[in-house]
């Protein structure tokens, strides 16, 4: 089986060690600010870091923060994450980015259109020895595979094999491919069909970029990370990762980290509760979502100490949560944010945590802006979409029900949409 090796600056992907990298939630047009989130990235161990690169001008400002970055010694590759306009993967392309990113079926509605756009695409890639990413995410399938496959795993594979052969029809190899979702069970599924998919086809595997999409913070977070990108790791599936956490990006780091370490130890012998937590999602994810039992005792410890039966209980609680086996709390889906999100994602995520906590069951979605919202909470019951400066809406699923309301308003009124429906299901 030929392995594809895809080159982004000095790192090489899918060369057998696992690549760790993160994505600036700053907006790229501060480049002070972002280039000393890149440093700080850098200094925790970030192998390559993204950048959201929605237009000409956050192009222009890119190639700024790399000059500067390289004037001072930091050679980390930079990834343009570009999602509707190819001339702005163009732009990045052309010599500027290490890698772009992109979703081909958003460059047009016309299917042979956005063929075309991403043909144009490939050869400036190999024009300037630039590497590529296409990432498709659970939700974000257009019309034309939905209507023959559904929004399901089948048809994000269908979906990314076709751009695929794309690639392979114009010789360009120098390329990863990710598959995410929110929901670790359609995530593993994905990729799982995947692999198997470039194999049986193609005769050759390219690298996969593993991620949990919209993961959220906190324990859960960690945990659906660990269960999806852990239970993939363990087959050998998957060449780089990344921990998406509704957090400074700095802390995704040391998660994956903990991560790629337990391929080596998958012991139950942690040095924090945060990392017993990845390493309970390592070692027993895979199974759960594969339907075997969860009549188990968590047993391990924590700094040295034996892990208390409250604890086990807890952290069980949150890993039969994020394998999908067991509601015990609301469950939320949340961008990790970047330079589209205008306003406090990680405080209004605490805010809707704390007024929600009790709704158990419930998926709610806190998604930044109208890129990953509502296409990318596929998975949600209801979500909170940023809409601009100071305002939210509301959706029902993937319907808006309340548009443009006051950010102040939004989290109460988000509150009063699920006692209401809750009132009307009970009647």
């Amino acid at each position: 089986m030929k392995k594809i090796v895809c080159k982004a600056g000095d790192v090489c992907i899918g060369d057998g060690k696992i690549t760790v990298q993160s994505m600036c939630n700053t907006d790229t047009l501060d480049v002070a600010a972002s280039v000393a989130q890149c440093k700080e990235l850098a200094d925790a161990g970030c192998e390559m870091i993204r950048l959201t690169t929605q237009g000409l001008r956050q192009v222009r400002a890119f190639e700024e923060i790399r000059r500067q970055l390289r004037s001072e010694g930091v050679s980390t590759p930079l990834v343009a994450d570009v999602h509707f306009n190819s001339e702005v993967a163009l732009a990045a392309a052309a010599g500027i980015a290490d890698k772009v990113r992109i979703n081909p079926g958003n460059f047009s509605k016309d299917h042979g259109v956005a063929m075309a756009k991403l043909r144009d695409l490939l050869q400036v890639c190999k024009d300037h020895g630039t590497a590529l990413r296409i990432g498709l995410n659970h939700g974000s399938l257009g019309e034309r595979i939905t209507s023959v496959w559904g929004d399901t795993p089948v048809g994000m594979c269908n979906a990314i094999m076709e751009w695929l052969r794309v690639c392979v029809d114009n010789d360009f190899y120098n390329l990863t491919l990710s598959l995410k979702a929110s929901n670790t069970k359609v995530m593993v599924e994905a990729y799982e069909l995947l692999y198997q998919a470039m194999q049986d086809e193609l005769g050759m595997l390219f690298p996969l970029h593993l991620g949990v999409t919209e993961a959220g913070n906190g324990d859960s977070g960690r945990m659906k990370s660990a269960v999806g990108i852990g239970s993939l790791l363990k087959q050998g599936i998957g060449d780089t990762i990344r921990v998406s956490l509704t957090e400074n990006p700095v802390n995704e780091i040391p998660v994956a980290r903990m991560l790629v370490h337990c391929m080596e130890d998958d012991s139950m012998d942690a040095a924090s509760r945060e990392e017993y937590i990845v390493r309970t999602g390592y070692r027993y994810g895979k199974g759960l979502l594969e339907g075997g039992p969860d009549d188990f005792t968590l047993q391990g410890s924590i700094a040295g100490r034996p892990v208390t039966p409250e604890e086990a209980e807890d952290i069980k609680d949150i890993l039969l949560q994020a394998s999908r086996r067991r509601f015990t709390k609301a469950e939320y889906i949340a961008c990790p944010s970047c330079g589209r999100t205008l306003y406090d994602i990680e405080s209004v995520l605490a805010e809707v945590r704390k007024a929600t906590e009790r709704f158990a069951g419930v998926r709610i979605a806190v998604m930044g802006c109208i890129v990953n919202g509502p296409g990318e909470m596929a998975d949600a019951d209801y979500g909170y979409v940023g809409q601009g400066v100071g305002k939210v809406t509301l959706y029902k699923g993937r319907t808006p029900v309340e548009k443009d309301i006051p950010q102040n308003e939004a989290v109460s009124r988000l509150v009063a949409l699920i006692e209401n429906d809750k009132l009307i299901r009970a009647c």
